[in-house]
């Protein structure tokens, strides 16, 4: 006799209907809530002070004031969504993209070689479309973190020989890096190599083979910084001498200036006296100057809170996913963003000579806005593949359980 399946009652003894949502209505992780949230408010946070720095100068030169705010608005308002729809991209199709992305933005890169490249302060790496001045070496950053983990995916079992790691990944990555050293951008170069390196180390190699790539990175570096006299001299300049203020010391002093008038609580919001012509670059590089000037060491302190919620978050994804691809391409991301934003304040509060590294999602510069949001698109679509936090739970109950039972397994042997 054929039985038919009955619904399951509840308790009270009716009829209980069971909903399936999907995982399009599955409750994301915290990860995906801390970065998601930490990037919206830096972003958010960056465009009032980039209002705040740029206002005055636009007012002198006869423009709109909030000119320069309209514009880097216009890239949140177009990278924020376009952060949401990455971090709904499944990982596998973010694995193929890995080798057009750096082909395309080796690509674009070049381009500041040809008539539409634009040099700014002896450096060539802008290029100039349709009114719209872009900086192609902030979209090399993602595709370089996207490449490297793909390619280490494909040799993730042969990373305990020295050829298998550096092959291609150091030749290549040295190609592309040399694309922006020929344009003279020796911070974003910097940037490069950090990312690199973070993508090595986070894919579990040796550590006597990371030594090398290490040691092969401040080689380079340095070799760049002895070719030109001019730039040596930039780099070891000492700022507490007050004979260089009106040459190689003259913004690294007046960003400390900026910072020591804004004390605890700050001058207050658009009262900076250093963005009123002082302070070269207040919107830009030197942007952390002037949120020292106006909203003082709280407001500082909110800043690098911030951008260190959004490393933990990032971190959080590294150490529980179980995706080599996942872990270098998350790795090199956060490598890039943390350490950018340590070596921009390092340089506004005088431990690093000026090297034109804007503060992520704070600087004024639409391209740096959007190629960061794109990276925080992909470390959300990395978050998305973690389970909530409810099945965390219940993983971690599991694997201590089982950790338990091999324990009492052993000690009954």
């Amino acid at each position: 006799m054929t039985q038919v399946a009955r619904p399951p009652r509840s308790e009270s003894g009716g009829l209980a209907a069971r909903v399936s949502l999907g995982r399009r209505f599955t409750p994301v992780s915290t990860e995906f809530l801390l970065i998601a949230s930490t990037a919206l408010l830096l972003t958010l946070f960056g465009l009032v002070m980039v209002l705040s720095a740029t206002s005055a100068t636009a007012v002198a030169n006869g423009s709109n004031p909030m000119s320069g705010a309209l514009r880097q608005g216009i890239f949140a308002i177009l990278g924020i969504p376009l952060m949401f729809l990455i971090s709904r991209l499944p990982v596998r199709f973010l694995k193929k993209l890995a080798w057009p992305a750096l082909f395309g933005a080796v690509a674009l890169q070049l381009l500041v070689f040809t008539p539409l490249g634009v040099a700014d302060g002896g450096n060539r790496n802008w290029i100039q479309v349709a009114g719209f001045q872009m900086q192609p070496s902030e979209f090399l950053k993602l595709a370089l973190s996207l490449w490297i983990a793909y390619v280490l995916l494909r040799k993730h079992a042969m990373l305990g020989t020295w050829h298998h790691v550096f092959i291609p990944v150091v030749p290549v990555g040295a190609l592309a890096i040399g694309t922006v050293l020929a344009g003279k951008d020796l911070g974003t170069a910097m940037v490069l190599v950090l990312i690199l390196l973070g993508c090595l180390f986070f894919s579990g190699v040796k550590l006597r083979l990371f030594i090398i790539p290490v040691l092969l990175g401040v080689a380079a570096v340095l070799a760049y910084a002895l070719s030109s006299t001019d730039r040596m001299r930039r780099i070891t300049a000492n700022c507490d001498d007050m004979a260089l203020y009106n040459t190689d010391c003259y913004q690294s002093i007046h960003g400390i200036w900026g910072m020591a008038n804004g004390g605890i609580f700050g001058l207050g919001l658009g009262n900076s006296q250093e963005k009123y012509g002082w302070l070269p670059a207040p919107g830009n590089d030197f942007i952390f100057a002037i949120v020292g000037e106006e909203l003082g060491l709280i407001g500082c302190i909110v800043v690098l809170a911030l951008f260190t919620f959004f490393t933990v978050g990032a971190f959080h994804i590294i150490r529980k996913t179980d995706d080599p691809f996942i872990r270098v391409a998350a790795g090199g991301i956060t490598v890039w963003i943390a350490g950018q934003a340590v070596l921009n304040v390092g340089v506004v509060v005088g431990l690093f000579p000026v090297m034109g590294v804007p503060l992520p999602f704070m600087s004024q510069g639409g391209t740096a806005l959007l190629a960061v949001l794109l990276a925080c698109g992909v470390l959300l679509a990395f978050a998305r593949t973690l389970p909530s936090g409810e099945k965390q739970e219940t993983a971690s109950r599991t694997r201590a359980r089982g950790v338990r039972a091999a324990r009492r397994g052993r000690v009954s042997e």
